[in-house]
């Protein structure tokens, strides 16, 4: 069953790129939270949608949000291309693809994994999911819900 607007997020486990277990709730219900899911390091409009979630990391910060992307790839894998187009923010290995079955992202393409964004409130409360093979509007999307919930605060 796939997560929902206005659902608590789930507390999960996944490894970072320094091979450690990254616990959701050390930030989740902390402090608003980005997460996003993309098909694999390394490709073009993933590679794209990365590196403008890294242009706009200072806006993300002065919102008081944390960004997480997570994909399927290892940690290797993320630990190459995190360093070789210096992201700033938190990449998660989701190699058995638990994390995706349980947000419930859906395939894009019936095969490819799907590229979907989740903005998570302070409480932990799921206030967006966003879902386009688009990946520049998933920055503008995260952005503006970000800016309205501070607004509500």
């Amino acid at each position: 069953m796939a997560l929902e607007i206005g659902d608590k997020l789930p507390n999960f486990v996944a490894l970072d790129t320094n091979g450690k277990s990254f616990e959701s709730k050390q930030i989740i219900g902390k402090q608003p939270v980005v997460i996003y899911f993309y098909p694999k390091d390394n490709t073009p409009g993933c590679t794209a949608q990365a590196c403008s979630f890294r242009d706009n990391y200072q806006i993300f910060k002065d919102l008081g949000a944390e960004v997480i992307g997570i994909s399927a790839d290892s940690v290797a894998s993320h630990v190459k291309f995190k360093s070789k187009f210096k992201l700033p923010f938190i990449l998660l290995s989701d190699a058995d693809k638990k994390l995706r079955k349980l947000f419930g992202v859906p395939n894009s393409f019936i095969f490819l994994p799907g590229r979907q964004t989740y903005v998570i409130d302070q409480n932990g409360i799921i206030r967006l999911i966003f879902n386009s093979v688009s990946s520049s509007i998933h920055i503008e999307k995260a952005i503006q819900v970000l800016k309205n919930i501070n607004q509500s605060n």
